[in-house]
């Protein structure tokens, strides 16, 4: 996977202005390589006709957000039981198969905390406490393949972040990288 793809993805999921280091340290390359990317990855959303956009919000922090010309869409489109941040918590869950919950607070942020809650909720995840380590391993739920009308998730997305400890996560493996099932 490209450092272009690679950016783009922790911008999106992060749903919050990240800073060039933070990038390149969860990538693990130099911050050089994020900025280039960065430039190229604004370029294309600028060029092309879409509804999204990559903005530096201060000095250093970048986000991909909607651009202002479609904003009157979210409250439309959005159902108001769950937030922007919520939905991009869910989608992490989701599209890695589960994770382990510091993982999670990891590549979303500290606000994960309060989504999970809330996703536990509504039902959308559930959380079971991982043996032999104090976070908890966080799965989607019949629920949320009801309300969201999926049969099964592309296994498409496999971004390579490090897993706390050095160990670097499986790619597009069968197993789930977190219990070797």
């Amino acid at each position: 996977m490209s450092i272009l793809a690679k950016v783009e993805a922790i911008l999106y999921l992060k749903g919050e202005p990240v800073s060039l280091s933070d990038m390149a340290e969860l990538i693990q390359c130099d911050r050089g390589e994020v900025e280039d990317a960065l430039i190229q990855l604004m370029s294309d959303y600028a060029h092309r006709e879409s509804a999204l956009e990559v903005l530096e919000m201060k000095k250093g922090y970048y986000a991909l957000q909607l651009r202002q010309t479609y904003a009157d869409l979210v409250d439309t489109l959005i159902q108001p039981e769950l937030g922007v941040g919520a939905l991009r918590t869910l989608a992490a869950i989701a599209l890695n198969d589960g994770i382990a919950q510091t993982d999670l607070v990891d590549l979303r942020g500290s606000g994960a905390y309060q989504q999970v809650h809330e996703l536990v909720e509504l039902g959308f995840i559930h959380k079971r406490k991982q043996k032999d380590t104090r976070s908890y391993w966080l799965q989607v739920t019949k629920k949320f393949h009801q309300y969201f009308q999926v049969d099964k998730l592309p296994q498409q997305l496999s971004l390579s972040f490090p897993v706390k400890g050095g160990d670097e996560p499986e790619q597009n493996g069968s197993e789930n990288r977190y219990t070797g099932e």
